[in-house]
C-alpha cells in the first residue's frame, strides 16, 4: 500500500481525531495511523464506559460517546484510517520531486508520504501487565480491557487489580453481570477513594490479600482459584476474568525518529513543531514548560499544530483561518 496525503496523523486518539477534523477544515487531505484496531486511543482500549468530566461543553460524557462524536466530526472530511497498523520509520524524501516531504513506513510494509506529520500518540504504545496465572487464557476467558460490556451480560466476572481501572470495570459490569468479584493482592487500593466506596456500597464482593493461582475450564473458563492470606484457598465461579493490573508504555519506534525527547514525551515549541522539520506533536505526547495533560489541552494544541502546518504547506495561507461558525 502506498498513500499520498498532505498530513499524516500518528495516533487516532481524541487529539488525533480532532486534528483530522481541523485539517479537513483547512482543506488538507489527511490519514490517521494507529497500532490499535479502533479509533479512540487509550479511551477506547482502557475505559470506554468511564465518565469523563473535564471536556468543555459536557458536564459528563462517556468515553465511548466522546470518541463516537469525534469520529463523526472528523468524518465530515473523509480522512483515511489506517488502524491496526504501526508507524515504524520516518525519512525525508530526497530530490526535487520529494520537495522535503516525509515518508512513513508501516510495520506491514505500507508507505505513507505526507507534506507534514503530526504525532498525537498519547502515552505511546501501552502493554498490559500480565497476570501470571492467566498464561494461555488471553481472549479465552481472560481480558485486560472491556471494549464492549454486553459481552459479559449474565456472566460471573472476576476483576483482578486495585487501581482505578479495576474499580471502574467493577462499577460498569455490576449492572449486567450475574456477579462481580474484585480480587486484590493487598489490603489497600490505589483507586480513587470515592470510587472504592461506591463499589463497596453496591455490594460487590472484594477479596483482599489474595492472588489468582489458577484459571480452569475444559472448553472455556469456568472457575478461578485464589490463594488467600494464611495459606487458605478459595474457588470462584467465573466465565470471565478482567486482569486490570496496569500497563507499561513507551513511544516505540517514534523514539528513533530524531526528535528531542524528555521523559517519554516529545519537546515542541509554541507552534507545536518538534526538533525535526515538518514534524509536529500535540496532546499528551507533546511537552513544553507548564504543560497540563488534559484532553481539552490536546484539542487546543491540535488546532495550533494544524494551522501552522497549513501555512507550512502553503505559505500564502493565513495562520488564522477564521471561525468555523462563519463557514458556509
Amino acid at each position: 500500500m502506498e498513500l499520498e496525503v498532505d498530513l499524516l496523523i500518528v495516533g487516532a486518539g481524541p487529539t488525533g481525531l480532532f486534528a483530522a477534523y481541523y485539517a479537513g477544515f483547512r482543506d488538507l487531505s489527511v490519514a490517521l495511523v494507529d497500532a490499535l484496531p479502533e479509533a479512540g486511543g487509550q479511551i477506547t482500549a482502557m475505559y470506554p464506559e468511564k465518565m469523563i468530566f473535564d471536556v468543555a461543553g459536557f458536564p459528563a460524557v462517556r468515553g465511548r460517546e466522546l470518541v463516537t462524536a469525534l469520529v463523526q466530526q472528523a468524518d465530515q472530511w473523509q480522512p483515511t484510517y489506517l488502524l491496526g497498523r504501526q508507524a515504524r520509520t520516518l525519512s525525508t524524501v530526497d530530490g526535487p520531486a520529494g520537495g522535503g516531504r516525509l515518508e512513513v513506513g508501516l510495520a506491514d510494509g505500507g508507505v505513507v508520504r505526507a507534506g507534514a506529520v503530526l504525532i498525537t500518540a498519547g502515552i505511546g504504545e501501552f502493554r498490559p501487565r500480565p497476570l501470571p496465572a492467566g498464561d494461555g487464557w488471553l481472549d479465552r476467558g481472560m481480558v485486560h480491557f472491556v471494549p464492549k460490556l454486553n459481552v459479559h451480560t449474565g456472566q460471573d466476572v472476576v476483576v483482578v487489580g486495585g487501581g482505578d481501572s479495576a474499580f471502574d470495570w467493577a462499577l460498569a459490569l455490576h449492572p449486567i453481570a450475574a456477579s462481580v468479584t474484585l480480587v486484590h493482592r493487598r489490603a489497600t487500593f490505589r483507586a480513587h477513594p470515592p470510587t472504592v466506596r461506591q463499589v463497596r456500597e453496591l455490594g460487590v464482593e472484594i477479596i483482599t490479600d489474595a492472588e489468582v493461582l489458577e484459571l480452569r475450564g475444559d472448553e472455556g473458563l469456568t472457575e478461578v482459584e485464589l490463594g488467600l492470606k494464611g495459606g487458605d484457598r478459595k474457588v470462584l465461579p467465573a466465565q470471565a476474568v478482567v486482569a486490570a493490573l496496569g500497563f507499561t508504555a513507551d513511544l516505540g519506534p517514534i523514539e528513533s525518529w530524531g526528535l528531542e525527547l524528555d521523559h517519554r514525551a516529545v519537546l515542541v515549541d509554541t507552534t507545536m513543531r518538534t526538533a525535526r522539520d515538518r514534524v509536529y506533536a500535540a496532546g499528551d505526547v507533546a511537552h513544553y514548560p507548564g504543560k497540563v495533560k488534559l484532553i481539552a489541552t490536546g484539542f487546543g494544541e491540535a488546532a495550533t499544530a494544524v494551522n501552522n502546518i497549513a501555512v507550512l504547506l502553503n505559505p500564502e495561507a493565513h495562520l488564522f483561518p477564521g471561525h468555523s461558525s462563519n463557514a458556509t
